[in-house]
């Protein structure tokens, strides 16, 4: 049985973890289904995905405690990698990838939801990075991710503490950008992607590439990075019909991502 599904909406792609019965914890499969599921979207018809997991309680509790508990070493690793390698992907995927948090997202459901470009939540979500209280680090890129979203302190504070913390802190912290009544969430992540996808989808692709690639290196570097992407813009038709309909005050203007 399937583990993950997808639907497409208009350009909006929607990603499901679809295991409630055990709070969609992360286990094998779901990473497996997870790896292919982004393999197989569509980059010409879909501009934004959305990530969330099934239910009104949790995005992803966690990984899956009853197939860790038994891991070695060296298994130990090897699934470390695993999910690294599958939220890696997520991070550098050509699209936006917007986490739609609707409920518990703790250890490696608060990484997933790091490896996302941003995140948008439900008044009931919780955020937390619990690991060393069941004796190991966390293992899917928390120990990284966290501190630079969040900054040193408070990631260390959150991480050696295992103290989780809920929707209105992740908001004050910078972890989520939004945060929405249950009931209103998903509508409110559709709309937010909608504003996306009305944008030129090159230009857009090529914003997210140049922020990931710049915010490792330095600013001299970094603007070299942006300047090659911007050149590239302007082979595009969408940038010729986009500041044609600006010159001219067209409103509406539609890009087709050529």
């Amino acid at each position: 049985m399937s583990v993950v599904s997808y639907k497409q909406e208009n350009f909006i792609g929607i990603i499901t973890i679809e295991r409630p019965e055990a709070l969609n914890a992360l286990n094998s499969q779901v990473l497996d289904e997870l790896n292919s599921t982004f393999a197989n979207i569509d980059l010409e018809t879909t501009r934004v995905v959305l990530l969330t997991g099934s239910g009104t309680k949790s995005f992803v509790a966690g990984a899956d405690i009853s197939e860790m508990s038994t891991l070695n070493k060296v298994e130990g690793a090897k699934f470390s990698n695993k999910g690294n390698e599958v939220f890696r992907k997520i991070e550098i995927f050509p699209l936006p990838v917007i986490a739609v948090v609707n409920g518990f997202a703790l250890g490696g459901g608060c990484e997933l939801a790091m490896s996302c470009d941003f995140r948008v939540c439900s008044e009931n979500a919780v955020f937390g990075q619990p690991e060393v209280g069941l004796g190991i680090t966390p293992g899917f890129g928390g120990t990284q991710r966290l501190a630079r979203l969040i900054g040193l302190g408070k990631a260390k504070e959150m991480i050696y503490t295992a103290n989780a913390i809920k929707a209105d802190e992740a908001l004050n912290i910078g972890l989520v950008n939004h945060v929405y009544p249950q009931e209103a969430l998903m509508e409110e992540a559709i709309k937010l992607a909608g504003k996306i996808a009305k944008n030129a989808p090159f230009a857009v692709r090529a914003c997210k590439k140049a922020i990931n690639q710049g915010i490792d290196t330095d600013m001299d570097r970094a603007i070299i990075i942006e300047e090659k992407l911007f050149g590239e813009c302007f082979a595009t038709e969408d940038q010729k019909v986009g500041m044609k309909a600006f010159l001219e005050k067209i409103k509406g203007v539609e890009f087709k991502n050529k």
